[in-house]
Order: C-alpha cells, then sequence, then structure tokens
C-alpha cells in the first residue's frame, strides 16, 4: 500500500483545473446515480465515450453487477468506472496520466456520489499495472479505451494477466477506431462480442485462463458482431 500511494499522485493533490461542461450533455444512464450530470475535459485531448455507446455498451456486459472491481485503466472522465459503480460494480480504481482528466474525474465522482467507493490516481497505463500488482487486489471488469492512435490494448491485456490482477472470468472491454480489428485471441483472452457505432469500435473480451484451446472448441460460444 506504501509503495502504491508514493508512486501515484492522487488527485487531491492536483491543483484546481476549470472543469467544461460536456457538448453532448453526457450523463450517468442508470442505477444509483442515474441522470447525474458528467462534465467533459476541456479541449478536444479526451474522447469521452457517448452516451450511446455507453448505453449499448452496458447493456452488453451487465446491465447491473453485483459487487465486484473495476478498474478504468484510461479513465478520461471517469465515465465508463462511474456508470460501472451506478450499476452495482462495489469498488473501482481510476487511472489516467493527464492532471486535468484525474481533477475531473474527482469531479464527477462526487457529483454521483460515488467518490466514497473509488481510487483516483495520475500515472501511465503500463507503470500503473505494475504498481497495482503490488496490492492484493484483483479486477471483474476492466475497461481499456486508450487513444485511438495506440494499439496498445492486447499488450495491456497480457501485462494484467502476467500481474495476476483479474479474476477467472474477466471481462475486458477495448474500445478503438472500427478501422482498426484485434485479434479475436489475445493470449487468455477471447473476443465474445464486438459492435461498431460509426468510428468508434467496442470488443468484450472474457479472460479464460483456466481453459485450454481444445476443451473451449468443444463449448465454443459464438462470437457475436454488429454494426450500427
Amino acid at each position: 500500500m506504501e509503495i502504491f500511494f508514493d508512486v501515484f499522485a492522487s488527485c487531491d493533490t492536483i491543483a484546481k483545473t476549470p472543469i467544461e461542461k460536456a457538448g453532448d450533455g453526457m450523463r450517468v444512464i442508470s442505477g444509483s446515480a442515474k441522470g447525474r450530470p458528467l462534465k467533459a475535459v476541456p479541449g478536444t485531448g479526451t474522447r469521452p465515450t457517448t452516451d450511446k455507446v455507453k448505453e449499448a455498451l452496458f447493456s452488453m456486459i451487465g446491465p447491473y453487477f453485483s459487487g465486484g472491481n473495476a478498474l478504468d485503466l484510461f479513465a478520461g472522465t471517469g465515465g465508463l468506472g462511474i456508470e460501472a459503480l451506478s450499476r452495482g460494480m462495489d469498488h473501482a480504481v481510476f487511472i489516467d496520466q493527464d492532471r486535468t482528466s484525474i481533477e475531473v474525474v474527482r469531479h464527477n465522482l462526487e457529483a454521483a456520489k460515488l467518490a466514497d467507493k473509488a481510487e483516483i490516481y495520475r500515472n501511465d497505463a503500463f507503470r500503473a499495472i505494475k504498481v497495482l500488482a503490488k496490492r492484493d487486489m484483483r479486477f471483474e471488469l476492466v475497461f481499456l479505451d486508450p487513444p485511438y492512435r495506440l494499439k496498445q490494448a492486447g499488450e495491456l491485456m497480457l501485462q494484467l494477466a502476467e500481474s495476476e490482477l483479474l479474476e477467472s472470468g474477466a471481462t475486458v472491454v477495448v474500445e478503438y477506431e472500427s478501422g482498426y480489428r484485434y485479434a479475436e485471441k489475445i493470449g487468455s483472452f477471447y473476443e465474445k462480442r464486438r459492435a461498431v457505432y460509426g468510428e468508434t469500435a467496442v470488443a468484450l473480451y472474457r479472460y479464460e485462463p483456466a481453459v485450454s484451446s481444445d476443451d473451449r472448441e468443444g463449448g465454443k460460444e459464438s462470437n457475436e458482431e454488429h454494426q450500427v
């Protein structure tokens, strides 16, 4: 625990930054914080998940949860992790390397009255995984939404598995540009579903470390793909 806080910068240490409203009226869609407005990160450097995509995404992975831990590794506004908390996750860790994003996440968690269920830290995603590995924590749900120019989701999933940060059967949500395609199998991660919403693609992977390829072929679920 001490090492974790030495390496990470808590949002409480970040200077206050003016926060803008989301241009598209972002909000928490469902659950305990339903209807709470969410703020956007000022400028154009952050690409928040739209409410349309978020609603479709959670209809695929939930829509509600009975506890568990979530990791929002490129948090941005924190919208995905906050939605997961609102829908029943017990706890969420929010990571972003941008100072302004960290302050926006803190603001949005407070607005949603979910700050007591969250930890917020500023760090690079790969370094964050290394430090999280020093803690006795496992995640059932992970959101990976790196900048579209970075095709890092596969590497990050493998590092999450190597660091033993995932429960067996964990869901990893990858958001990326629709013109790109990740492999259906990445290590012990299997794509279960993929949907396309204009320029955005969302892929759902399940972490199955104990399932051999032969066993999986015997009872393989169909991989679904949808385009909107």
